[in-house]
């Protein structure tokens, strides 16, 4: 297994804090897949106004996740390293559950397909082994 802390993400992807979605990579393969986590505290910024009676993480910033996943796996190929990673799109997005303060959210994304700059990654959200997220998210290498 191939670990990468927050540092060395940072290395690899041009986000930074508060919109830095990913905190640790637990495995990765360069131009295959990834699998990293976000824990969930209370404290992020959009909690405030999403909801403040019920906190629940954004699915959106999930997806977003997600690709920060995918986009390590793609930028740490060679050839890609110092490029950035864009949405091309969002296929088969499914939102099956809820990322509440306290979650540990696995991120995994496959890359399935790529051609050129172009591709496309298998993404799935999961907490406590069960999906809260699926989608297929196509990129672009700029």
């Amino acid at each position: 297994m191939k670990h990468l802390g927050i540092k060395e993400i940072e290395e690899i992807l041009p986000h930074r804090h508060p919109f830095l979605l990913v905190d640790y990579i637990e495995d990765y393969e360069p131009g295959e897949y990834a699998t990293g986590y976000k824990c969930v505290t209370f404290r992020e910024d959009f909690f405030r106004g999403h909801f403040p009676q019920e906190p629940v993480m954004p699915g959106v910033l999930t997806i977003e996740a997600l690709a920060q996943i995918g986009a390590v796996a793609i930028l740490s190929k060679e050839e890609n390293k110092g490029r950035i990673a864009y949405f091309g799109g969002i296929n088969k997005c499914k939102f099956k559950g809820k990322i509440v303060p306290g979650d540990k959210v696995k991120l995994e994304t496959k890359i399935i397909k790529q051609k050129g700059p172009l591709g496309v990654g298998e993404a799935i959200a999961s907490v406590d082994g069960k999906v809260v997220v699926s989608a297929e998210l196509t990129f672009m290498v700029g």
